[in-house]
């Protein structure tokens, strides 16, 4: 197994969990409604999860895709409704208020973790990842590249939570505020595009 393949895979991961998808916009939102210490477990149900993922397609699950193309059109689906239902969460978030912010739940790390699995633009980076990183390379390799491109999706996707509270600073106000969150759930269904396509 040679390494060679280490430098591309890091500016891959990088610009892959440093631009807008569905969990930057809704690690960003929940930075802004919540704060970074309540959005610890998504953010740690993120990267355990894009880790995971990754690794198990390297070790074959892409395989019964190839196989059975119906199960990535049930998931396509799942994925489009999922967002729909999550964007319509991220609208309607109440305004900051003491009542507000205790009866407000930002996603555990389970949810967080699951979301990958019906994340697009998770499922992409993994694919890309998988055939273009670690074609056919063993075990150890695959496990590999999934840790190291977790390690660097950690701190693309705190960033982005950081980023959502200190514009949750700026929006004390209900009513910026809640254009913040109209803002964010477009962007998430903006996100479905490549999917759609």
């Amino acid at each position: 197994m040679t390494w060679d393949f280490i430098p591309p895979l890091l500016a891959y991961a990088f610009v892959a969990t440093g631009t807008p998808g569905p969990n930057n916009v809704m690690l960003m939102a929940s930075g802004a409604n919540f704060g970074v210490r309540r959005t610890i477990p998504h953010i740690a149900g993120v990267n355990i999860g894009v880790t995971v993922m990754l690794a198990l397609i390297g070790l074959g699950l892409a395989r019964l895709f190839e196989a059975f193309p119906v199960i990535r059109l049930v998931l396509t689906v799942v994925s489009i409704a999922y967002l729909l239902y999550l964007a319509f969460r991220i609208a309607t978030a109440a305004p900051p208020s003491p009542d507000a912010k205790a009866k407000g739940k930002p996603l555990t790390f389970l949810q967080a973790a699951l979301f990958q699995w019906v994340n697009p633009k998770a499922w992409a980076m993994s694919l890309t990842v998988v055939t273009v990183y670690a074609p056919g390379e063993s075990t150890p390799a695959v496990i590999a590249t999934a840790l190291i491109f977790g390690a660097v999706n950690l701190p693309c996707i705190t960033a982005w939570t950081v980023l959502g509270r200190e514009a949750g600073r700026l929006l004390r106000n209900p009513r910026r505020l809640r254009v913040f969150n109209i803002v964010m759930a477009v962007l998430l269904v903006a996100s479905l595009y490549p999917t759609l396509r």
